[in-house]
């Protein structure tokens, strides 16, 4: 069973859904080819992906626990190399993975995250009363126009990101979850995350602020143990930064558009029969803002349940695609948007164990925060194409639209 030739992973992420339930068909760990010629092995299901995000024998640290990459044979000419090269708390391994989350933790308690609502309802309401002054009747990309602009608005105030670092970081970013770009461009785009992300160091150490960008850059220069190196103070800012922009958007777009697919379901909403916060975890559930989690390693061999040994130093990624879907734990009509579902909140589409998302709580405030006033502000909105007519974002890791045109209706 070792010896299966790899399925090929569309790069297009064209069909992330039909291609998860194919891989899970396969087995809990099915060899796959990634971009650039790399195997590895998908974890599908629940249950398994449940134990092995928890288990001491995965490792997220490519420097340590990868041979192809410790060797050479893969480098940083790899189409996926940022994944891994970079060096922040989500790469890395045991008391590692301690040192550097902890300056972070404080960032996104509960409480903290609590308090920027009235914030967080200010640029919402900011944005759709720019909304409603537009001609009735227009075609508005609600993505561009809204989802897009309010996570990324808060994540800039957040970090203290200065206005003119917003476009590059904009393009940047497109390109970081783009796993159909050229190994050229993929080089090009990384390069110039290093290039921001030292200008905005360089911008905060001068101006510094009530941010998390200033918050590392003390932590920096701290001598307690959990002191940063200049790479990785740059590498957890991109992860948080990257992480905390896109899954927000995609989860805020995929939730407006299974509500406005499924009228059924807004209804419920509006009747109280189920809350906003149901809707945002029955979308989390069944459209996960991130496909696949690159990338995970063997630190000694795995043997699975059904009798596959995931040999020593392999590569893996989890989908949580498959995870969200398993009919297992969410009954034959798994790919049914269901906002009473009584499975809705058991989902891993932040992670799970040492490695589950800082940022969970405020990107489930946002999209809730989006989603209530969106529809009290435009009840009567509507779609403006054809569901099938919608183009997902090329990307097999990112799990979103690259539009959602929509008419607007009434404002009230």
């Amino acid at each position: 069973m070792n010896r299966q030739c790899p399925y090929v992973l569309d790069p297009s992420g064209a069909d992330i859904h039909a291609e998860a339930a194919h891989l899970h068909r396969r087995g809990t760990a099915t060899p796959v080819a990634l971009p650039g010629g790399v195997t590895a092995w998908a974890i599908s299901g629940s249950e398994a992906i449940r134990r092995l995000l928890v288990d001491p024998r995965v490792s997220k640290d490519a420097y340590r626990h990868w041979p192809a990459w410790i060797n050479g044979d893969v480098g940083v000419e790899w189409p996926l190399a940022i994944w891994v090269s970079v060096q922040n708390m989500i790469t890395a391994y045991g008391s590692e993975h301690t040192r550097l989350r902890k300056p972070v933790v404080a960032t996104f308690t509960a409480r903290r995250v609590a308090r920027m609502l009235p914030r967080i309802e200010q640029i919402a309401d900011e944005l759709l009363d720019r909304l409603a002054e537009l001609p009735p009747g227009e075609v508005v990309d609600l993505r561009s126009a809204f989802a897009h602009d309010l996570p990324t608005r808060i994540v800039f105030e957040v970090f203290g990101i200065p206005q003119q670092s917003w476009a590059p970081l904009h393009k940047i970013i497109k390109g970081f979850f783009d796993t159909t770009i050229t190994v050229e461009d993929a080089q090009a785009n990384g390069e110039q995350l290093y290039v921001t992300m030292a200008e905005l160091l360089a911008h905060r150490r001068e101006h510094p602020g009530d941010d998390v960008t200033t918050a590392l850059i003390d932590t920096r220069d701290e001598g307690d143990g959990s002191r940063l190196s200049e790479k990785e103070l740059i590498d957890n800012l991109i992860l948080l930064f990257t992480a905390g922009y896109e899954t927000s958007v995609n989860l805020i777009c995929s939730a407006v558009y299974e509500l406005l697919r499924h009228p059924d379901q807004l209804e419920h909403l509006r009747t109280g029969r189920a809350s906003w916060e149901d809707a945002v975890e029955e979308t989390l559930r069944l459209e996960p803002p991130a496909t696949y989690a690159l990338m995970r390693f063997a630190v000694e061999d795995i043997e699975m349940e059904d009798g596959v040994v995931i040999p020593q130093g392999a590569p893996l990624v989890i989908s949580f695609a498959s995870a969200g879907r398993d009919p297992e734990v969410h009954g034959p009509g798994a790919d049914r948007f269901d906002v009473t579902r009584a499975t809705r909140r058991e989902h891993l589409s932040f992670g799970f164990g040492t490695h589950h998302c800082l940022g969970a709580s405020l990107a489930r405030l946002e999209c809730e925060v989006a989603l209530k006033r969106l529809f009290a502000r435009f009840p009567d909105l509507s779609l403006a194409v054809r569901p099938g007519e919608l183009r997902k974002v090329e990307s097999f890791i990112s799990n979103g639209l690259q539009e959602l045109p929509v008419l607007l209706g009434t404002a009230r």
